[in-house]
């Protein structure tokens, strides 16, 4: 259990509380959109949304993906390992962290101003625990960084530890564990905040990876944390209403992209189980998002939702996107 004396499981915050789980690719969606400015335009566009739903008298907490920024501070950092050391994983995601909740906060207070929501976003680098004995830590999966040859990536693993493996025939990657968030290290600060009124940007790419050492002491580990699952856990902890996850489909589809596709408004706790465990919804595609949309709404009793950044508010109405209930 959490040993957080400021909070307690589930505990209800005041007014109605939405968790938005914002992908990093909805940041940085492809290669030509990799530079600060065009990620700061699609922040602003994403906190328009935001702001509108808001104005249906939500208060929210937003996470979002780092997928694609820690990767370019860790390319730059493999590019220039012949001058400077290399960056550790959790640093990385501590500056990512930082860096998109300063475009957060931002865009947000721009949006807020222009339309009289009386709303101060502030944003909080947070820490997310994982057990150090997960399985993941045994079983490196998640490839992370550029591409290498066969001999630089045996160099690498040489003289940083790392675990490296050929991906997708385009070259070796280093590799890293994914294990399961077990507490918001932050979580009680999260909920003060939230309960003062401000909507706070935070869990940046799932959280910075600690574990606790035989003191007791928190120790940074290099590591991906799902950030749906890290976002899942908070709004469970903070006794969220909801829970959404955008995405780049406005609404789940059983048997996606095939003749007989069928879009779904709803899809009930056991039917969500059910479709996990039939392969139904694969791991490298909506399977994450169901699986924490689904662990959400079982522990909570409250509600999921995934859509696209654009339909937010509509779907929030209950007009489109896909809820997922009890």
């Amino acid at each position: 259990m959490p040993n957080n004396p400021t909070s307690e499981p589930g505990a209800k915050s005041a007014g109605k509380l939405a968790v938005v789980a914002i992908g990093g690719n909805a940041l940085s969606p492809d290669k030509d959109h990799l530079s600060i400015p065009h990620q700061y335009e699609k922040v602003r566009e994403t906190a328009l949304h935001l702001a509108a739903m808001m104005q249906e008298g939500w208060n929210l907490v937003i996470s979002h993906g780092n997928g694609p920024q820690v990767g370019m501070i860790l390319r730059r950092s493999e590019l220039s390992g012949h001058e400077v050391p290399p960056v550790p994983m959790d640093y990385a995601g501590a500056d990512i962290q930082g860096a998109v909740g300063y475009m957060f906060c931002k865009a947000l207070g721009n949006a807020f101003r222009r339309q009289g929501i009386k709303r101060q976003p502030v944003a909080l680098v947070a820490q997310t625990l994982v057990s150090a004995d997960d399985p993941a830590f045994r079983a490196p999966s998640k490839p992370i960084g550029g591409w290498f040859s066969a001999e630089a990536a045996r160099e690498l693993a040489r003289d940083y530890g790392w675990s490296v493996v050929e991906d997708a025939g385009r070259g070796w990657r280093r590799v890293v564990p994914s294990p399961e968030p077990v507490e918001i290290i932050e979580e009680g600060a999260i909920r003060l905040m939230v309960e003062a009124g401000l909507t706070v940007i935070t869990l940046g790419g799932g959280g910075v990876p600690v574990i606790r050492d035989a003191k007791g002491d928190l120790a940074g580990v290099e590591a991906v944390i799902d950030k749906d699952m890290s976002s899942a856990l908070l709004a469970a902890r903070l006794g969220a209403d909801l829970l959404i996850l955008p995405t780049a489909v406005e609404r789940v589809a059983l048997r996606f992209g095939k003749p007989d596709q069928v879009w779904l408004d709803r899809l009930s706790l056991a039917e969500a189980e059910t479709h996990l465990a039939s392969g139904e919804f694969p791991p490298g595609s909506m399977g994450p998002k169901i699986r924490a949309l689904a662990m959400f709404v079982k522990n909570t009793g409250g509600q999921g939702l995934i859509t696209t950044p654009e339909k937010l508010r509509e779907a929030v109405q209950g007009k489109t996107g896909t809820r997922v209930v009890q």
